[in-house]
């Protein structure tokens, strides 16, 4: 079985650069995990008519209510079973910010019916969004997201354009430092630019078959559709 960035993108995983391969093939078939350690250069985010979208965001930890410079960062990317059967691997991002860190959640799975990435977001899953991971033609990455779709009980809703938003993750793998180059820009037809963040960081690749889920990566729900 392969990776789930190996299933989305098709031969295009083959374009990127080999420590970004190595970086997106955390999975159950390589039993290896990624663990990221870094620095954003900048968190910022936009003007006062997103605070109240960021803060309500932040209580199921769903984006950064904080803007910042220079702010220690780790990405947690785990593969594990969840409680449906499906592999699916987190991407936790702690940004120590002074005073309190803030935590961005999501995890991922893979639709076959779609051929595409699913990514729940935050504690509870009620937020789901397809993703579209591509090569960028040097050796990055980029992954664009598509709709946003709220779950919660019988309820499953499209989220309107005007009360959502859409992402665009640009990653690099940067030789002359031997640093991956991030850089994260959610956006809203009506708001404008949201929230995002830059920087760079490494990585480290602990082996993770036959260990569970550490605690404070477990989502608090899971959600069954995709």
């Amino acid at each position: 079985m392969t990776s789930l960035f190996q299933r989305a993108m098709g031969d295009g995983f083959d374009l990127l650069h080999p420590r970004l391969r190595e970086r997106f093939s955390a999975g159950a078939d390589t039993g290896t995990c990624c663990i990221g350690r870094g620095t954003m250069d900048r968190i910022w985010h936009g003007g006062a008519a997103v605070r109240l979208f960021l803060a309500l965001g932040a209580v199921r930890n769903i984006l950064v209510p904080r803007a910042g410079r220079d702010v220690p960062f780790v990405i947690e990317n785990v593969p594990y079973t969840d409680a449906l059967g499906r592999e699916a691997v987190t991407f936790v991002r702690t940004f120590r910010l002074p005073g309190r860190p803030r935590r961005f959640d999501a995890t991922m799975v893979y639709s076959p019916e779609r051929g595409c990435i699913v990514d729940y977001l935050g504690t509870h899953q009620h937020l789901a969004c397809d993703l579209f991971p591509e090569p960028d033609g040097r050796g990055g990455l980029v992954i664009r997201s598509g709709p946003l779709r709220f779950r919660e009980g019988p309820l499953d809703v499209g989220v309107p354009a005007a009360l959502g938003g859409t992402a665009e993750v640009r990653e690099r793998y940067d030789e002359r430092t031997g640093r991956f180059r991030i850089s994260v820009r959610v956006g809203n037809p009506l708001l404008g630019p949201v929230f995002g963040y830059q920087g760079s960081f490494t990585t480290e690749h602990p082996r993770a078959a036959g260990r569970p889920l550490p605690a404070h990566l477990c989502p608090t729900r899971e959600e069954a559709r995709a």
